[in-house]
């Protein structure tokens, strides 16, 4: 028997990554599991890799007509969302000086602003029961001369995950944020060799962390284990933002 047997989740950016890692431990759990992502071709693949439990919304967090779209597939199956995870995000390297408009715009809009309308759209189609959780990062918790807006958005997602766990627990629903540190995925096997050597000296085990145990720590705040817990911010860092 799985911890999520009969459950419905949403994963948002499943398509690879985390996203993708965490849809399938959701589905060995025993979940029916609608995964979203931006790259039709590479969300398709995903779902051929899930198999009769997942199935595949192509669309951007960054469009209202996506989400609704998302969530229309969901409720054409009749059922209440169970689990939530707001995956979806990124980031864009650059100081202060250097940044454009557009490339704010572009971060705030991924990580903040469509992180808020994907619970926004969810909420109505949740039970009197669930869990939410909001993908932050380590960067959210520091400085940095590089991923400052970055940093900056996933801060304001912990914040999100605060007020959201105040306003939502009277219907039963648990928000938490789960804040990864260097994670071994594809966006980061894409990073200049310094930035890798920037976000990877101050992990005390000394390892980047696999995608599989940020789905580990996703898969208990989306079951009964971690039942009386909502609020906080989980960490699966190797000690970067403990030590």
């Amino acid at each position: 028997m799985g911890q999520l047997d009969g459950k419905v989740a949403v994963i948002t950016g499943g398509s690879a990554g985390i996203g993708l890692a965490t849809a399938h431990r959701f589905v060995r759990e025993g979940a029916r599991v609608f995964v979203s992502g931006r790259r039709e071709a590479e969300l398709a693949s995903a779902v051929e890799e899930l198999g009769s439990g997942a199935v595949g919304v192509p669309g951007d967090v960054t469009k209202a007509a996506d989400l609704d779209r998302l969530f229309a597939a969901v409720a054409a199956e009749g059922r209440a969302i169970d689990v939530l995870v707001a995956n979806a995000g990124g980031g864009k390297a650059g100081g202060v000086a250097e940044f454009t408009e557009e490339q704010f715009d572009t971060v705030s809009d991924l990580n903040f602003r469509g992180t808020f309308f994907t619970v926004q759209r969810a909420l109505p189609l949740f039970g009197e029961h669930g869990s939410v959780i909001l993908l932050g990062s380590t960067a959210g918790s520091a400085g940095s001369t590089r991923f400052g807006i970055y940093g900056a958005t996933k801060a304001a997602v912990r914040s999100m995950a605060r007020s959201l766990a105040l306003e939502l627990a009277g219907r039963g629903i648990r928000v938490n944020a789960l804040s990864p540190g260097p994670i071994d995925t594809p966006a980061l096997a894409r990073a200049p060799a310094a930035i890798l050597e920037e976000v990877t000296s101050g992990v005390p085990l000394g390892r980047t962390g696999r995608p599989e145990e940020v789905a580990a720590a996703a898969l208990f705040l989306a079951s009964e284990e971690s039942s009386y817990i909502t609020g906080i911010e989980l960490f699966v860092d190797g000690g970067a933002a403990q030590v």
